[in-house]
């Protein structure tokens, strides 16, 4: 499972800084569904550091409300299962 987490990690990660190369090349974006996508499906850790390093979406307050969603959603997934596994 945790090979799992780190390939979609590695990869949203790599989505993220594709974006902000779009982005400064004023090409066709990466959507933010798909953004958020990956994340949610277990990319958070690589779509934090993407933001991070790459300095994309950090400003865009819609954008780390839906962020924050993801994570909280995540957090009280990872919480049942451990409670009830």
């Amino acid at each position: 499972m945790i090979y799992i987490l780190l390939i979609t990690s590695v990869i949203t990660f790599i989505i993220f800084g594709w974006d902000k190369r779009l982005s400064i090349k004023h090409k066709r974006r990466i959507s933010e569904s798909t953004l958020l996508g990956f994340t949610f499906l277990g990319g958070t850790v690589g779509a934090i550091l993407g933001m991070l390093i790459f300095r994309h979406k950090i400003s865009k307050k819609s954008f780390l409300l839906k962020l924050g969603g993801i994570i909280l959603i995540q957090a009280i997934c990872i919480y049942f299962l451990e409670k009830y596994s």
